[in-house]
């Protein structure tokens, strides 16, 4: 297996994840409370990488960053160097595809926050931040664990977007799925199958995770706000 990869992936799936979270925490909590006519545009765009072909998306970014285009020229003038091929290329890349993942979960949770709890929270003078913060968030906890394990793994297992706008460079692009694949073309399978089992003891222990979060939080209320 390849260890330098494997923790280059987990680096990228961080940043993205803490990334993704400061970026959409604000945007699903507009998008659940707004009545806006561009709310809907703004939910249609946030949710179309879950539709797009990953390669789709890696090919307008690496356009986009390079150096064919004003915005990739003035990216060249201000960095020093183009995004694409880099580490933080395959950031923006990545918050980008994993957008919706952290998004939509958000969104649903707080739109099942109860609103007589914020409007009591308003009523008693508390701010609109200070409603969000210690009303809304707590009460959104589920939805605010789901987006994160979402986001870090679906990072964790790109391919596409990676291989596009990062290319293969070892230590600065080259992630655990591109290492996979290369097992793959150099018929290394014993290889192959190792990292393959890792990333889907991964994706079972996030999805376990995930799903067992109703039966915590049921025990939570049972016993007090302890989770046991």
């Amino acid at each position: 297996m390849d260890v330098q990869a494997l923790l280059l992936t987990l680096r990228l799936a961080a940043v993205t994840t803490l990334i993704l979270l400061a970026i959409s925490l604000p945007l699903a909590w507009w998008l659940a409370r707004s009545t806006s006519r561009v709310r809907p545009a703004v939910e249609a765009l946030s949710a179309l990488p879950l539709l797009l072909p990953p390669t789709v998306l890696g090919f307008y970014l690496l356009v986009m960053l390079g150096p064919e285009t004003a915005f990739g020229r003035m990216l060249i003038t201000v960095l020093g160097h183009p995004l694409a091929f880099t580490f933080s290329g395959l950031v923006v890349g990545s918050v980008l595809y994993s957008f919706p993942f952290a998004v939509q979960p958000l969104v649903a949770g707080f739109r099942a926050v109860n609103t007589t709890a914020l409007e009591d929270a308003a009523m008693l003078g508390a701010t609109p931040a200070q409603v969000f913060r210690r009303v809304a968030l707590p009460m959104a906890r589920p939805a605010l664990i789901t987006a994160t394990v979402l986001a870090f793994m679906h990072t964790v297992g790109e391919f596409g977007v990676v291989l596009m706008l990062g290319g293969n460079i070892p230590g600065a692009t080259r992630t655990i799925s591109i290492a996979l694949y290369d097992s793959v073309q150099e018929f290394d399978y014993a290889s192959a199958n190792h990292t393959a089992l890792l990333l889907m003891v991964f994706s079972f222990l996030a999805l376990l995770a995930i799903y067992i979060q109703p039966n915590a939080w049921r025990r939570s209320a049972k016993t007090g706000g302890r989770l046991v």
